[in-house]
């Protein structure tokens, strides 16, 4: 497994020989609107530039789409991904949204997906602490668990906060590497992903898992910093367990080993 964290959520997986091209967000630094918050209000997103061409990007093998929010699929990635890539969505509504783009091969998450020997299961999660009519509102989200033969399972958050759904993911699938999303933005009154206290629950559920946070320091509205997660990780004794990859960075798993790589 390779790990690629390229900006925000978007991260290119290297799993069982398949290519995943996570969350693209492709548009050039500062050419979105800022996002709905009171931190940064005026601060056009995305806050800095791919790391890579982005003709890398689109080289992926598939496309995994944890939701619609512009931070996580763009207007670039509309345009520049090939129509025939196959593109994973939570739900049919996603779904449709693509196909109105011209995707062709667009698949609804479910409990046991596979792809390429390669089984995908599909994890709600819960944007923010939101009462009921709000995250209705903000629309559903979800993270994805990948298992496959010699390979690591790996549990993609997505946009999430801890709570039961995500407690009874780590406990049933028992993943070795957590991919979470950990910028701790915040919208207008809540927290939409993982803060420090999300995190140190995720690290008590699974102790033995390798985090590798992601989605940090590239929208206007992220509140939690690299250094501060390492710092608090260090504090709190589980800073062994835990990447913060910059962007551009790789991180590769081979069985019980783990490489850092530019």
């Amino acid at each position: 497994m390779k790990l690629t964290q390229i900006r925000n959520a978007t991260v290119l997986l290297e799993y069982a020989g398949v290519h995943f091209l996570i969350d693209p967000m492709l548009s050039p630094k500062g050419t979105l609107p800022p996002c709905h918050s009171r931190v940064r209000p005026e601060a056009r997103n995305p806050l800095c530039e791919l790391p890579c061409p982005v003709e890398v990007l689109l080289e992926a093998d598939a496309v995994i789409v944890t939701h619609l929010h512009p931070g996580h699929f763009d207007q670039a990635a509309a345009q520049l991904l090939s129509k025939t890539k196959p593109i994973f969505v939570q739900n049919s509504r996603d779904g449709e949204v693509l196909r109105y783009y011209g995707f062709q091969q667009v698949t609804v998450l479910n409990a046991d997906t596979i792809f390429s020997n390669i089984t995908l299961t599909k994890i709600p999660g819960r944007y923010g602490n939101w009462d009921e009519e709000m995250l209705d509102h903000a629309g559903s989200v979800c993270g994805v668990i990948f298992q496959a033969s010699d390979e690591p399972c790996l549990y993609a958050t997505g946009d999430t906060v801890w709570y039961p759904g995500v407690e009874q993911a780590v406990r049933t699938f028992h993943p070795q590497v957590v991919l979470a999303n950990a910028g701790g933005n915040m919208g207008w009154q809540y927290q939409s992903n993982m803060g420090t206290e999300d995190v140190l629950a995720l690290h008590r559920a699974v102790p033995s898992a390798l985090i590798v946070a992601t989605h940090m320091e590239d929208l206007n509205h992220w509140t939690l910093s690299r250094q501060q997660l390492r710092d608090f990780a260090q504090k709190k004794g589980f800073l062994s367990k835990l990447r913060t990859p910059a962007n551009g960075e790789s991180i590769c798993i081979f069985k019980s080993k783990i490489r850092n790589s530019p």
